[in-house]
Protein backbone atom coordinates (compact mmCIF):
# COMPACT_ATOMS: atom_id res chain seq x y z
CA UNK A 1 0.00 0.00 0.00
CA UNK A 2 1.72 3.20 -0.51
CA UNK A 3 0.29 6.51 1.07
CA UNK A 4 0.39 10.07 -1.28
CA UNK A 5 0.81 13.28 0.99
CA UNK A 6 1.00 16.56 -0.80
CA UNK A 7 2.12 20.10 1.41
CA UNK A 8 2.05 23.43 -0.01
CA UNK A 9 3.72 26.52 1.91
CA UNK A 10 2.72 30.00 1.43
CA UNK A 11 5.61 30.22 -1.16
CA UNK A 12 4.15 27.41 -3.20
CA UNK A 13 7.06 24.70 -1.82
CA UNK A 14 5.81 21.73 -2.45
CA UNK A 15 7.10 18.33 -0.68
CA UNK A 16 6.23 15.09 -1.73
CA UNK A 17 6.48 11.77 1.04
CA UNK A 18 6.28 8.76 -0.03
CA UNK A 19 5.59 5.78 2.40
CA UNK A 20 5.49 2.47 1.39
CA UNK A 21 5.52 -1.11 3.45
CA UNK A 22 9.01 -1.78 2.40
CA UNK A 23 10.10 1.54 4.20
CA UNK A 24 10.70 3.31 1.29
CA UNK A 25 10.94 6.85 1.91
CA UNK A 26 11.80 9.52 -0.03
CA UNK A 27 11.64 13.35 0.27
CA UNK A 28 11.95 15.60 -2.95
CA UNK A 29 12.46 19.10 -1.82
CA UNK A 30 14.77 21.25 -4.46
CA UNK A 31 12.08 24.22 -5.09
CA UNK A 32 13.16 27.58 -5.39
CA UNK A 33 10.77 30.15 -3.69
CA UNK A 34 10.13 33.63 -4.67
CA UNK A 35 8.61 36.42 -3.40
CA UNK A 36 8.13 38.79 -6.55
CA UNK A 37 8.53 42.70 -6.61
CA UNK A 38 5.02 44.08 -5.83
CA UNK A 39 4.71 41.39 -3.20
CA UNK A 40 4.03 42.58 0.46
CA UNK A 41 4.20 39.17 2.82
CA UNK A 42 3.13 39.81 6.62
CA UNK A 43 4.93 37.00 9.22
CA UNK A 44 7.00 34.57 9.23
CA UNK A 45 8.47 31.97 6.94
CA UNK A 46 10.05 28.19 7.77
CA UNK A 47 11.62 26.72 4.05
CA UNK A 48 14.16 23.84 3.75
CA UNK A 49 14.61 25.23 0.19
CA UNK A 50 16.56 28.50 -1.16
CA UNK A 51 14.59 31.74 -1.40
CA UNK A 52 14.71 34.79 -3.11
CA UNK A 53 13.27 38.02 -2.03
CA UNK A 54 12.46 41.04 -4.40
CA UNK A 55 9.07 41.85 -2.92
CA UNK A 56 8.65 43.16 0.97
CA UNK A 57 8.60 40.65 3.97
CA UNK A 58 8.18 41.56 7.31
CA UNK A 59 8.54 38.66 9.67
CA UNK A 60 11.45 36.06 10.31
CA UNK A 61 12.33 33.83 8.11
CA UNK A 62 13.99 30.56 8.34
CA UNK A 63 15.62 28.50 5.79
CA UNK A 64 18.02 25.94 5.73
CA UNK A 65 19.08 26.75 2.60
CA UNK A 66 20.42 30.30 0.44
CA UNK A 67 18.63 33.40 0.89
CA UNK A 68 18.62 35.99 -1.87
CA UNK A 69 17.50 39.72 -1.24
CA UNK A 70 17.24 41.32 -4.61
CA UNK A 71 17.99 45.10 -4.69
CA UNK A 72 14.14 45.73 -4.98
CA UNK A 73 13.92 43.21 -1.69
CA UNK A 74 13.28 44.72 1.49
CA UNK A 75 13.02 42.75 4.70
CA UNK A 76 12.14 43.60 8.03
CA UNK A 77 12.62 40.96 10.85
CA UNK A 78 15.32 38.33 11.68
CA UNK A 79 16.69 35.98 8.71
CA UNK A 80 18.41 32.60 9.54
CA UNK A 81 19.97 30.33 7.10
CA UNK A 82 23.16 28.88 5.22
CA UNK A 83 23.86 31.38 3.09
CA UNK A 84 22.79 34.52 1.97
CA UNK A 85 23.37 37.42 -0.91
CA UNK A 86 21.97 40.95 -0.14
CA UNK A 87 21.55 43.53 -2.69
CA UNK A 88 18.49 45.21 -1.08
CA UNK A 89 17.77 46.79 2.40
CA UNK A 90 17.61 44.16 5.55
CA UNK A 91 15.94 45.98 8.75
CA UNK A 92 16.83 43.44 11.78
CA UNK A 93 18.96 40.62 12.10
CA UNK A 94 20.93 38.33 9.76
CA UNK A 95 22.06 34.75 11.12
CA UNK A 96 23.91 33.38 8.46
CA UNK A 97 26.03 30.34 9.62
CA UNK A 98 28.41 29.96 6.25
CA UNK A 99 28.66 32.93 4.06
CA UNK A 100 27.20 36.36 3.80
CA UNK A 101 27.58 38.74 0.90
CA UNK A 102 26.56 42.72 0.77
CA UNK A 103 26.63 43.68 -2.31
CA UNK A 104 26.90 47.00 -3.85
CA UNK A 105 23.42 48.12 -3.35
CA UNK A 106 22.76 46.78 0.29
CA UNK A 107 21.45 48.49 3.00
CA UNK A 108 21.72 46.95 6.43
CA UNK A 109 20.69 48.14 9.92
CA UNK A 110 20.60 45.97 12.60
CA UNK A 111 22.89 42.75 13.63
CA UNK A 112 24.77 40.01 11.49
CA UNK A 113 26.38 37.10 12.44
CA UNK A 114 28.33 34.80 10.47
CA UNK A 115 31.31 32.47 9.43
CA UNK A 116 32.36 34.61 6.80
CA UNK A 117 31.17 38.31 5.43
CA UNK A 118 32.17 39.42 1.94
CA UNK A 119 31.24 42.91 1.81
CA UNK A 120 31.28 45.29 -1.66
CA UNK A 121 32.05 48.89 -1.80
CA UNK A 122 29.00 50.59 -1.46
CA UNK A 123 27.06 48.52 0.57
CA UNK A 124 26.10 50.38 3.50
CA UNK A 125 26.01 48.78 7.38
CA UNK A 126 24.79 50.06 10.38
CA UNK A 127 24.77 48.18 13.69
CA UNK A 128 26.66 45.07 15.29
CA UNK A 129 28.80 42.20 13.54
CA UNK A 130 29.90 38.92 15.44
CA UNK A 131 32.12 36.57 13.06
CA UNK A 132 32.04 33.02 14.34
CA UNK A 133 32.66 29.44 12.78
CA UNK A 134 30.19 28.78 15.79
CA UNK A 135 27.23 29.66 14.06
CA UNK A 136 23.89 27.90 13.55
CA UNK A 137 20.65 28.36 12.11
CA UNK A 138 17.20 28.67 14.45
CA UNK A 139 14.91 25.85 13.94
CA UNK A 140 11.39 26.83 13.10
CA UNK A 141 9.26 25.80 16.58
CA UNK A 142 6.94 22.95 16.18
CA UNK A 143 3.42 24.43 16.04
CA UNK A 144 0.77 22.09 17.97
CA UNK A 145 -2.87 22.27 16.75
CA UNK A 146 -5.18 21.79 19.73
CA UNK A 147 -9.15 21.16 18.90
CA UNK A 148 -11.95 20.58 21.56
CA UNK A 149 -14.57 18.57 20.58
CA UNK A 150 -17.99 18.68 22.71
CA UNK A 151 -19.88 15.28 23.05
CA UNK A 152 -23.11 15.16 21.54
CA UNK A 153 -25.39 16.39 24.32
CA UNK A 154 -23.52 18.66 25.18
CA UNK A 155 -23.60 20.47 21.73
CA UNK A 156 -27.41 19.96 21.91
CA UNK A 157 -28.30 22.02 24.79
CA UNK A 158 -25.91 24.68 23.84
Amino acid sequence: MLNYVLIFSALNETKFHFNSMAKNNETENNAINLIGIGTEITGDINSNGDIRIDGTLTGNLITKGKVVIGETGKVKGEISCKNSDVSGTVEGKLIVSQLLSLKVTARVNGEMQTNKLAIEPGSKFTGNCNMSEEITIHEPPKQTFKREFKPEEEQKTN
